[in-house]
């Protein structure tokens, strides 16, 4: 026995309004796996970026070792990038010749610009920098060696564990505020030895 024609007619109505729903869906998924893609390659981007320029700074202070200490203002530390206004002199008591210390000043100075992205300009503005990017160079002492800890902390997209010292102790490059909250606070070092050798100032 034939089912009416209109009975039919709706059937095939629900068959397409089932399949329309599950290409809508589908189609929600990949916006989705899309978004998710973009964050995590943009993630990436920065971090690659931030690596990038802690090895810049690294090698700034491994060509002008006597003046290292002029790269974390003494043992004050230094820090650089957002909300940064100034590149402070290198201190009084630091033993190096001015040309070096000079350098020194120089160097902040560039290094400042690139974590603001000044190396990458549209016409009106930077577009080459990390989100909220900041740099610090902090000296420490492990044995007989000067130690420069040398950091850049920006602010990712996505929450994550805050990143902290061994002490447990949040890390001190950057601010909550700066990064919109503790965990998405990002950050990568390295450091820099410098020997306590007797001698005196290199020509």
């Amino acid at each position: 026995m034939k089912r009416p024609q209109h009975l039919q007619a709706g059937a095939t109505l629900i068959e397409i309004l089932i399949t329309l729903i599950i290409l809508m869906f589908g189609l929600l998924g990949l916006v989705g796996v899309s978004s998710r893609s973009h964050m995590a390659e943009l993630e990436s981007l920065q971090r690659t970026r931030a690596l990038e320029l802690v090895q810049d700074m690294a090698s700034r202070i491994n060509a002008n070792r006597k003046a290292a200490a002029c790269y974390s203002d003494g043992a004050v530390g230094l820090q650089l990038g957002t909300d940064a206004s100034t590149v402070p002199d290198c201190p009084a008591d630091v033993v190096a010749t001015n040309p070096q210390k000079t350098q020194a000043k120089n160097d902040l100075d560039a290094w400042d610009k690139l974590l603001k992205g000044a190396d990458m300009r549209n016409d009106t503005q930077n577009v080459g920098a990390l989100i909220n990017a900041v740099g610090c160079v902090m000296q420490t002492a492990e044995d007989t060696d000067t130690v420069y800890l040398i950091a850049v902390a920006w602010q990712g997209l996505v929450k994550t564990a805050a990143p902290t010292l061994s002490d447990g102790s949040a890390f001190p490059c950057g601010s909550a505020t700066t990064f919109g909250a503790s965990t998405q606070h990002r950050v990568v070092t390295t450091k820099v030895h410098i020997g306590n050798l007797s001698g005196g100032v290199a020509p």
